[in-house]
């Protein structure tokens, strides 16, 4: 292995020094809590029955205080295909317990929304506040004080940080990742994005396009693209949280069910009581941290990690920001292209030698922290292998080279130099740019801006042949103090097709896009956002603006100083939103992760 980067030892000493307050404050935290954990024992009968009173099977085990006690925290339901297959898991998890001489409970449950649902949809308005809803939900969960460790069932976009973010608290505790992989490969992602794009030109019907649609979301498992979704299992690979190489395993092989099993076990074997005690809160670190912003640049990852990555930081005291990813992306090169960067999903990825090869590949040319504390019981060069079967029996394998250099590189000979994400800010902001996906003669754009307030008027002009032209589309009040940083997926068809017409054209907003949004430049995310006054709200139809990934540019040639904020559209409510009022009045900015939890807890 070669020695570690310069650049990203400079980032990470310097991120541990921005954090050492913070980071002092949780460890004090979770080592009071380590302290402070009452022994079940001790506790007044009265609770305990009420504790074991369901437990069935388990009540003797438990009442006799046999072996540790493991939490189940799932964010099952059978709406969302990815999360479908957990319904059978807490029942083979306590059977694996048992072999372990320990037992296991269900904890809790938090809410599991689906983006791909509600995108376009009120709903989706709720979206990244489900991500703090998630964090609180585990925090009760694990609020019983009857658990030795943790295992956090979760997958998909919200649900995983939420995951984290809530566990942190409780990071006195060992907690491990467990996944259950993504569903077949259906129809080509090209096809899709064909049949989506005919569809925004009233080529194609309602009833083709949702034929499309079924033929690439067709049965339980993570959507196969390489979203928000398989972003999240990328990065608890990067961070050590899983068992290694857990994560793209199809949903119901018996792989799948042995990485489970080895999951339950590994946590009877690293709880406060043993001699490889493991907590959490100790294995997320700032190296961590930093190995997760490296796995989403190497491998063009979902943009929403700018923000989900900083709140998960938070949580365990440590403070990133996008000047530190960006910096790193200079250094770490783009070693895979995954739909919609490339033309395959995540299981030609995974066949091809998936996160084992990253993680290789990377730490080949000192381009990850290979000494990070993970839940497997070695650093992260165990990740750098793939599970396997020998009979019945779990293994762990070397990859050799990649199955498919259209789709994976060695990082000494990668697609491109940099990695996916660039930092762009001028005078009407600071925002993200994912330059994975977007061709690089496209990642300068100026032309005139054309304002929009809901992203319903940006399909509207679209109709109505307003936009055919070069254009920067700007869509504002999008921000998590205005509406709850919605997705603006509807988007992606109509701007690709003016783009696929010949014109230069961009989106500027303070709102989220897709995870696996595409071809088209956008800066998004941007902040100060426009509620409250930021920039974009001083922005009128024909400003010139430009936006560069190359020179890292936000820029207007108008003189805002002379003008006034457009106002604030009233809030929306109805389908909940007005119950999450207080999250949208305490939401801190998309670079701090836009979290009313973390910000109210003053963390």
């Amino acid at each position: 292995m070669a020695s570690l980067n310069d650049t990203i030892h400079r980032v990470t000493q310097r991120i541990v020094e921005r954090s050492a307050d913070s980071r002092r404050a949780y460890l004090d935290l979770i080592e009071r809590e380590a302290e402070n954990m009452t022994e079940r024992a001790a506790v007044s009968c009265s609770n305990l029955a009420h504790a074991y009173a369901g437990a069935t099977e388990d009540q003797a085990a438990l009442m006799a205080h046999k072996g540790p006690n493991l939490a189940i925290v799932t964010s099952y339901n059978d709406m969302l295909s990815a999360h479908q297959p957990y319904g059978r898991y807490p029942e083979q998890m306590k059977i694996f317990a048992r072999e372990a001489g320990a037992t296991a409970q269900v904890a809790g449950a938090t809410p599991a929304m689906c983006d791909g649902v509600t995108q376009g949809m009120a709903g989706m308005e709720l979206s990244l506040f489900s991500r703090d809803s998630i964090a609180l939900a585990t925090a009760v969960a694990m609020s019983h004080d009857m658990y030795d460790g943790m295992a956090l069932l979760g997958i998909c976009d919200k649900i995983v940080p939420g995951l984290l973010m809530g566990a942190l608290r409780f990071g006195h505790l060992p907690g491990i990742f467990i996944p259950s992989g993504p569903m077949p490969s259906g129809i080509s992602n090209k096809d899709k994005q064909r049949t989506r794009q005919l569809y925004a030109e009233g080529k194609a019907s309602r009833e083709e396009l949702l034929a499309s649609e079924m033929g690439s979301y067709h049965s339980p498992g993570t959507c196969t693209f390489y979203g928000t979704a398989n972003s999240n299992q990328m990065m608890m690979e990067m961070m050590g949280l899983h068992m290694p190489g857990a994560a793209f395993v199809q949903p119901g092989t018996k792989l799948r069910q042995e990485l489970t099993r080895a999951a339950t076990h590994r946590l009877t074997q690293i709880h406060r009581k043993t001699n490889d005690y493991r907590p959490l809160g100790r294995c997320v670190d700032a190296k961590s941290i930093v190995n997760a912003a490296i796995g989403l640049l190497a491998t063009g990852g979902s943009t929403n990690h700018a923000i989900h990555i900083p709140a998960m930081a938070r949580a365990a005291g440590v403070l990133i920001d996008w000047s530190d990813m960006a910096e790193l992306s200079h250094v770490v090169p783009l070693v895979a292209r995954v739909y919609p960067n490339g033309s395959g999903d995540v299981n030609h990825f995974h066949a091809a030698g998936g996160m084992g090869y990253v993680i290789g590949t990377l730490l080949d040319e000192g381009l990850a922290h290979q000494d990070i504390l993970t839940v497997s019981g070695e650093d992260l060069s165990a990740y750098a292998r793939e599970p396997g079967l020998d009979g019945d029996a779990l293994v762990w394998r070397e990859i050799g080279e990649s199955g498919d250099p259209d789709m994976l590189r060695p990082a000494s000979d990668p697609f491109q130099p940099e990695g996916g994400l660039r930092l762009v800010t001028g005078n009407l902001g600071r925002a993200c740019f994912k330059a994975s996906a977007v061709e690089r003669e496209r990642w300068t754009v100026e032309a005139p801006a054309r304002v929009f307030e809901t992203q319903e008027a940006v399909l509207d002009a679209f109709k109505a042949g307003e936009l055919d032209r070069d254009v920067v589309v700007v869509v504002r009040f999008q921000g998590p103090r205005a509406n709850g940083m919605p997705e603006l997926h509807k988007l992606t068809p109509p701007l690709g097709v003016l783009q696929d017409r010949g014109y230069r054209v961009a989106l500027v907003t303070d709102g989220r896009m897709s995870g696996a949004s595409g071809k088209v430049p956008a800066a998004i995310h941007v902040t100060p956002e426009a509620h409250g006054g930021g920039p974009l709200a001083l922005l009128r139809d024909g400003d010139m603006v430009k936006i560069c990934a190359e020179g890292g540019v936000l820029h207007t040639t108008a003189d805002l100083s002379t003008r006034s904020a457009a106002p604030s559209p009233a809030a929306a409510s109805g389908l909940g939103r007005e119950l999450f009022a207080i999250f949208r009045q305490h939401a801190d900015s998309a670079e701090h992760g836009a979290s009313p939890v973390l910000a109210g807890a003053g963390l």
